[in-house]
């Protein structure tokens, strides 16, 4: 979201370096999400797929793996893995979440049903793991299987933090790591294992992952309370109207005063939200300087991406995956 605003853009770099593989990678997502028994499976998954996006995730296994020299085809079972994983996650995620759009479009579950697009979700994470398989390397599906593990937990850990006043950084943090940066980690650290790069470059590529993804999500939660809507997507507030507890209100509440609580107390935890609630919301965030320090924050985690990446060797792609990290938060720089 919000990533084609800059004119430089490192993803478009990335996918018309990678363009071969890519039409490879879409290729074969085509054939693995048919179904010849149930044409609702393809129906769904194609609404959601063909809406878009700049398939970011499976543009950095692809990227990992081009990087650390690897001339094979499993880089490809990878990124589509990677793509049906996180496709999975978006369907749950919109019924979870009760949502009515994704990508400018109406939501699978809008369109069809909650069950279809919780099956349909199912479908995609076996045939992730059918893909994972097929790459005939343990370590890849060790890595992958525990990802999908972790944005599960990360989601179910969201559900009661989101609106729980006693959520702290670090708790927010796991929760991020689980819905955001365990898919990055993921993609890049499993194209550096299928290209056989040795373990410091491995891990080197797994921080990165980390790091990107954090300031990834950082920046999405930043922009609700300062972003632009014609830019972002969003409108202004709509994390505080949905009472998700994102890091610029828990820097505020961790220095709130017993009034200032108890107004957080009323429009998140019990979810009791009156006119000009948002206003005064903006106003506690502006007093206590949480959107300045959740910048920051953003900053920080790129420049650990960044500092991971200088570890890997020289190459265009390391440069592309560089300048990515930058960009990721240039939109609150």
């Amino acid at each position: 979201m919000g990533l084609e605003q800059a004119t430089a853009k490192p993803h478009e770099d990335l996918a018309r370096h990678l363009s071969g593989k890519m039409e490879a990678v879409n290729r074969l997502i085509q054939t693995r999400m048919a179904s010849r028994h149930a044409p609702r499976i393809p129906e769904v998954t194609a609404h959601l797929v063909g809406a878009g996006g700049k398939r970011l995730r499976p543009l950095m296994t692809l990227a990992a793996a081009d990087l650390c020299g690897y001339t094979g085809e499993y880089d490809v079972h990878l990124a589509a893995t990677v793509e049906f994983i996180h496709t999975a996650t978006l369907l749950h995620d919109d019924v979870v979440d009760e949502s009515a759009k994704r990508r400018g479009r109406p939501t699978a579950n809008l369109l069809w049903d909650n069950k279809s697009s919780v099956l349909v979700g199912d479908y995609l994470f076996s045939r992730s793991f059918q893909l994972m398989v097929e790459t005939g390397s343990l370590r890849v599906l060790d890595i992958l299987a525990n990802a999908s593990a972790t944005i599960a937990e990360g989601e179910v850990l969201q559900l009661t933090a989101a609106q729980d006043l006693r959520t702290n950084e670090a708790i927010y943090l796991q929760v991020v790591r689980g819905k955001t940066a365990a898919l990055f980690s993921a993609a890049t650290e499993v194209g550096g294992v299928i290209a056989g790069a040795p373990e410091e470059q491995v891990k080197a590529l797994y921080d990165y992952g980390d790091a990107l993804g954090i300031a990834f999500q950082i920046v999405d939660d930043l922009l609700d309370y300062q972003g632009q809507s014609q830019k972002t997507g969003k409108n202004i507030g709509d994390d505080f109207r949905e009472r998700k507890l994102t890091l610029p209100v828990i820097k505020a509440v961790a220095e709130a005063t017993d009034e200032e609580r108890a107004f957080w107390q009323r429009t998140i935890e019990k979810g009791d939200q009156r006119d000009g609630d948002l206003e005064h919301a903006l106003e506690l965030l502006r007093k206590y300087d949480a959107l300045e320090r959740t910048r920051l924050d953003a900053l920080k985690w790129a420049e650990q991406g960044k500092v991971a990446m200088a570890k890997l060797p020289a190459h265009p792609v390391r440069d592309m995956l560089t300048n990515l990290a930058d960009f990721v938060v240039s939109r609150v720089s």
